[in-house]
C-alpha cells in the first residue's frame, strides 16, 4: 500500500508541530520519512497516510491535562506507533516479529532506553486484541492471560497507556467500543474526556 506523496512536497516537522532536538530526530530519520508517508485511506484510517493520523494522535494529546513529561512520553509514542506499518508482515501465519509495534520499539531503542516507554509503543494494541477476546471473540481466559502480561509489562503506567490508547482510538473512524470497555475494565485508569 503505497502512495504517490514525495517527502520533498511535506514538511512533517512542521506538519506535526515537532517541539524537541527527539521528535525533530525521530521525523528526520529515513525510516520514520517512509513509514510517515506510507498508507492509503482504509477503514479505521480514512485520513490514508499515517503522519495524517500521527497529526490526529497528536491533536488529541494537546486536549490532555497531562504533565510535561506525560505529554513528552505520548508524543513519542504517537510519532512512532503506526510508523512501521510500511514494514508489517500479515502473511498467514502471522509473523508478530514483525508487527508494526514490535519494529516501531526497536527503532526507538537507538534514540530512547527507558523500558517503561518502550513497552507503552510496542504494547499500543494489545487492549484492543484483549478486548476483541473478551467481548468479540468470547475468550474470557485468553483475554484475562493477555491483560496479566500487559499490566506487568506496563510497569504501573497504566494510566498514560490509557491515556494514548484513547488518543489513538479517538481517530478516523475507529470503533469507540474498545475505550469503553477499558474505562471500565482496565485496572488503575481513571477515565478521562478528551476537551
Amino acid at each position: 500500500m503505497r502512495n504517490k506523496t514525495s517527502a520533498k512536497t511535506i514538511d512533517l516537522a512542521e506538519e506535526l508541530g515537532v517541539e524537541t532536538a527527539l521528535e525533530r530526530a525521530l521525523i528526520g530519520h529515513p525510516l520514520m520519512i517512509e513509514g510517515m508517508l506510507w498508507g492509503l485511506p482504509r477503514y479505521g484510517h480514512p485520513e490514508g497516510e499515517v503522519y495524517k493520523h500521527v497529526k490526529e494522535v497528536l491533536a488529541n494529546i494537546d486536549c490532555l491535562e497531562i504533565t510535561d513529561k506525560e505529554r513528552e512520553w505520548l508524543r513519542i509514542v504517537a510519532l512512532v506507533h503506526d510508523t512501521f506499518k510500511f514494514q508489517e508482515d500479515k502473511r498467514e501465519p502471522r509473523n508478530w516479529h514483525r508487527h508494526h509495534a514490535v519494529l516501531a520499539r526497536r527503532f526507538l531503542e537507538e534514540f530512547v532506553d527507558d523500558e517503561a516507554l518502550l513497552n507503552i509503543v510496542q504494547n499500543h494494541d494489545e487492549v484492543y486484541y484483549i478486548w476483541r477476546d473478551m467481548v468479540l471473540f468470547k475468550q474470557p481466559e485468553r483475554g484475562a492471560q493477555r491483560m496479566e502480561r500487559l499490566i506487568d509489562r506496563l510497569q504501573g503506567y497504566n494510566q498514560l497507556f490509557y491515556l494514548f490508547f484513547k488518543c489513538d482510538t479517538q481517530t478516523g473512524d475507529k470503533n469507540p467500543a474498545p475505550i469503553k470497555w477499558v474505562e471500565e475494565n482496565f485496572p488503575g485508569v481513571t477515565p478521562v474526556k478528551l476537551k
